[in-house]
This record gives C-alpha cells, structure tokens and sequence, in this order.
C-alpha cells in the first residue's frame, strides 16, 4: 500500500499550487480520501475530505472557498487545489485514505507559503 503526496513547494502569498496523491496497493474507489497538515509545533489538522465516489466534499473552515479537493478514481488519485494561500497554510500536507476498517497515510509534501 502506497500514497505518495507531491505538488508542494514554496509560494507567495496569493498563490496557487495543486497537491496530488498517488494510490496503489489497495482499491482506491472503496476509499473516501481527506487531506491533512500540520505545521510545526501543532496538531494534525483536517482540511478537506471527498467520499469514495467523490459525490460528497467537505472542507475545514479555514480553507472554504479557496481549497478545491477532487478525485480521479481511474488514475487513481486525489487532488487538493489551493488558491489564495496565506503564511497560515504553510505546513505539512498529508492524504490520508479511509475504509471502516483501516487508514492509509501518504508521507506527507511540505507546502511553504512566503515572500
């Protein structure tokens, strides 16, 4: 079982960047995904979350209307667009695939956001 994050990097503020995951090793369609992060000195925080079938999203507070997530389920990944992107979303993102019975974390791609 692999989840691979990539797409990080550093940004200005107001940027954009677009994370992808990568799935294999298990049946990507049966998972809902949610994207994680978590900077330096705190907790793990949920971001956005896309169900199996991507027909359900939802999205942390902070994050509405600036973060997109989405899911090829024949490409076997998922997505999490990130526009407008201040100082305070610099951090660790991280995927994370869910069943009822097991979860998945990606390693994680480091998102910077500064001038």
């Amino acid at each position: 079982v692999r989840l691979v994050e990539s797409g990080g990097g550093l940004v200005q503020p107001g940027g954009s960047l677009r994370l992808s995951c990568a799935a294999s090793g298990f049946t990507f369609s049966s998972y809902a995904m949610r994207w994680c992060r978590q900077a330096p000195g705190k907790e793990r925080e949920l971001v956005a979350f896309i169900s199996s079938a991507g027909g359900s999203t939802n999205y942390a507070d902070f994050v509405k209307g600036r973060f997109t997530v989405s899911r090829d389920n024949a490409k076997n990944t998922a997505y999490l667009q990130m526009n407008s992107l201040t100082p305070e979303d610099t951090a660790k993102y991280y995927c994370k695939a869910d069943s009822k019975s097991v979860a998945y974390w990606g390693q994680g791609t480091q998102v910077t956001v500064s001038s």
